[in-house]
């Protein structure tokens, strides 16, 4: 007799082979099935894709509702709408939080708590320090739990979202959006530091067309209304969409490959395969001497970060400043850079890209590169409608309230209070210009003919005042005359890696004594 069969606990041990089997059917096969004919992925697929090598462990995996006979045995199980647990992306373990639509459509439900329960993964992910992933496909509350408690109940969901935003000052938090996202999840998809969007059967909204119906009296399809279209390149809710869901998980490993486990930690260093002295020839002449014309600013930070590494956050939102992180001799940093071909004046838009990116950097303590070109803050009715005195009131809070090691290159120009956020006033900052920089308050063309307004109107030729005006300032408007008075270094555009590189390693130090929380809270 074996020890097991002395112990008696089979039948425990069968309900327990039975529970887990129940769990695994989900919503069942109709439900799966649906699933699929979406061209989507059930919940359990996506984590075995994300994961890998089978290293997901599962929490509160027999929670849901028991259906049971006279004898109070169990006959059937609904899971919970929502499957948790720890993986390995990359050898490093990662919480995380993933939506059965297929079971309730991914609403919340199937048990109400209770004392003792378990931990929920947003306060495991907190209490572990330990980065949080969010796969989300859920249709938010449900009027159906109403019927199932026997009330309704107050929104006093923040009980649970104070977890969630406690979340964005410890650990990286990722949130993909692979299904139709209503309502709480909704809003979860931005309580990250990084999110991603699957294009086509994929959308976001805090109500869908029947909501919309309801609410406007007019009909809307769920792409037309928060599709990949509206929040990847519009409304800037999403960060990068991607075409499929294996590449929506490749991009959640690519993003969280640069950033530590929590803020208690150091990013991971890669092994560097290029040259930290490499010197690319193409920088000495990739700005044109006509200012007029312009160039790719895509081709600068691809000249001086490590071959390979650059990972663009929000490539399609706010173009004329362009974002991510990258690394520099196998260092993780934050980079980003005026998009030239997009104007490269900073907008509502792009100031908000940059502000995310700031904070980014100072919460997981990576050093900022910014390669600066600068024209000043757009302009316009459009611009004014979107506020933007307000955002680049933001900007100047964010930037001085930062502490990470920075470092600007001004490659082009720096002008007004927006070049004034290339740079920063306190503690490891370092800056660097090259020959083709010009800088001040406002630029020579356009101010001159304000600030000698009543001399040049007077002039028997106007014009050629004007013009003449522009020529005494242009003069003077050197950077080796700034580097006279001030000590501005000017340097060779081909030493800009080798430069970054030196002051990456050097910043270490600096981000060792930083380790632990910011003063400066992270705002998505």
């Amino acid at each position: 007799m074996t020890s097991s069969t002395a112990n008696g606990w089979e039948p425990e041990l069968e309900e327990l082979q039975q529970r887990r089997a129940l769990m695994l059917r989900m919503g069942g096969e109709d439900r799966i099935a649906r699933q699929h004919s979406q061209g989507k992925l059930t919940v359990r697929e996506r984590i075995d894709r994300l994961a890998g090598s089978g290293s997901f462990r599962e929490f509160m995996s027999l929670a849901g509702s028991g259906t049971y006979d006279e004898q109070g045995r169990l006959t059937d199980f609904s899971p919970r709408a929502s499957v948790d647990g720890i993986l390995k992306l990359d050898g490093r373990k990662v919480v995380v939080s993933a939506g059965d639509f297929t079971s309730r459509g991914g609403s919340g439900g199937g048990g109400h708590g209770g004392m003792g329960q378990e931990l929920p993964s947003n306060r495991r992910a907190l209490e572990w320090r330990l980065p949080y992933v969010r796969l989300l496909d859920a249709a938010g509350g449900s009027v159906r739990s109403f019927e199932e408690i026997g009330r309704t109940y107050l929104p006093d969901g923040n009980a649970g979202s104070a977890w969630d935003v406690k979340l964005l000052r410890a650990v990286p938090v990722v949130s993909a959006v692979l299904g139709s996202v209503a309502g709480l999840p909704a809003v979860n998809a931005c309580l990250a530091h990084f999110n991603v969007m699957v294009r086509g059967t994929a959308q976001l909204f805090p109500g869908g067309p029947p909501v919309v119906k309801q609410a406007l009296g007019y009909d809307i399809t769920k792409e037309d209304l928060g599709g990949a279209h509206i929040h990847g390149t519009i409304s800037g809710v999403v960060d990068n969409v991607v075409e499929t869901e294996d590449e929506a998980f490749a991009t959640i490993r690519r993003f969280l490959s640069y950033l530590p486990s929590s803020v208690w930690e150091m990013a991971p260093r890669c092994e560097p395969d290029d040259d930290p002295e490499r010197r690319e020839e193409r920088l000495a002449a990739i700005i044109p001497r006509n200012r007029r014309r312009t160039y790719d600013a895509h081709r600068v930070i691809n000249a001086v970060v490590d071959r390979g590494s650059f990972f663009e956050i929000a490539p399609e939102y706010g173009q004329a400043r362009i974002t991510g992180l990258a690394r520099l001799n196998g260092y993780p940093t934050g980079i980003m850079a005026n998009n030239a071909l997009f104007g490269g004046s900073t907008d509502v838009a792009g100031g908000e890209k940059v502000m995310r990116l700031i904070q980014l950097c100072d919460t997981f303590h990576l050093p900022m590169v910014s390669l600066a070109d600068e024209p000043g803050f757009n302009v316009g009715l459009e611009q004014e409608k979107k506020g933007i005195e307000r955002a680049g009131a933001r900007l100047v809070t964010v930037t001085n309230d930062s502490q990470m090691p920075w470092i600007t290159v001004v490659m082009k120009q720096v002008y007004g209070v927006a070049g004034q956020c290339q740079q920063r006033p306190s503690g490891m900052y370092r800056r660097y210009a090259w020959p083709s920089a010009e800088w001040g308050s406002m630029h020579i063309a356009g101010g001159a003919a304000a600030a000698y307004r009543r001399e040049i109107a007077e002039a028997p030729d106007p014009e050629a005042k004007l013009r003449e005006v522009e020529a005494r300032l242009q003069a003077i408007a050197s950077p080796f005359r700034t580097a006279e008075a001030t000590g501005q270094d000017i340097i060779d555009p081909r030493d800009t890696r080798p430069l970054l590189c030196e002051f990456i390693e050097e910043a270490q130090p600096i981000l060792r004594s930083q380790l632990g929380p910011t003063a400066m809270p992270y705002r998505p």
